[in-house]
């Protein structure tokens, strides 16, 4: 097992690209925090039945991530565990798509405040936990919109793009402190956001694809579980493309 006996910081995990990495991580032998918006009945009984099956720790933590209060709580109950993290994985994140002249500043603001700001803010609170130890690992999800845009996605793009900037720019600051600080960024996958996309976006972004369809969120949790691993110890400061050759 890639992950055994090492603990992640997961954000996003209700659905999606940050489910198929809950999963994955655990099954794989990492303790996972488990951090969502909401607490469901569905995710409730997905995370016990998951624990039981592999015999790992998985610990939801609920907030908002519009909320900088919320997250510095979540950050103490992580921090109170006392438990060593190795890795934190941001995932979550919303797409507000319109033209950029039917675009408001309120959804700029506020996509910006969850794809970025929040995740930034989170990833500081981790960081001092990986220094105590020396070493870390930090995956962020950026997208193929914001390295290449996209029409009618101006702050989902904006947003992707500032976290490819960032994982660049911690990258040079934290490796010489052991903390390897890399990004995906996925393509077309089959999540509730994409499921949301008008058929002309959809139609141009798998039209220019080598592989005309949708990926998956296990297949963009296979990369992100080998650049959380040790497997990727020389891999830093990366934007690894998952997008069927859309680029």
């Amino acid at each position: 097992m890639l992950l055994e006996n090492k603990t992640a910081v997961v954000t996003g995990c209700l659905q999606g690209i940050g489910r198929a990495v809950l999963d994955l991580f655990v099954r794989e032998g990492a303790d996972v925090f488990a951090c969502c918006q909401k607490e469901t009945e569905e995710f409730k009984e997905h995370v016990d039945a998951l624990s039981k099956e592999y015999g790992r720790e998985v610990i939801p933590v609920y907030f908002d991530l519009k909320d900088a209060d919320a997250i510095r709580d979540a950050a103490r109950t992580i921090q109170k565990s006392r438990k060593k993290i190795d890795m934190l994985i941001n995932v979550a994140g919303i797409a507000d798509d319109a033209y950029f002249q039917m675009m408001s500043m309120e959804s700029l603001k506020n996509t910006f405040e969850v794809n970025f700001f929040s995740q930034m803010l989170l990833t500081q609170y981790m960081v001092k936990l990986m220094l105590r130890n020396k070493k870390g690992s930090i995956v962020n999800v950026s997208s193929v919109i914001g390295l290449d845009g996209n029409a009618g996605q101006l702050a989902y793009s904006a947003s992707k793009a500032a976290m490819a900037a960032a994982t660049k720019t911690l990258s040079a600051e934290l490796a010489e402190k052991g903390i390897r600080v890399n990004a995906v960024a996925p393509g077309v996958i089959d999540t509730a956001m994409t499921s949301v996309l008008s058929e002309e976006i959809l139609d141009r972004q798998l039209r220019n694809a080598d592989i005309p369809r949708k990926g998956t969120p296990q297949e963009v949790a296979d990369v992100i579980l080998y650049l959380a691993s040790d497997r990727a110890s020389y891999v830093t400061g990366q934007i690894l493309r998952v997008d069927a050759g859309i680029g």
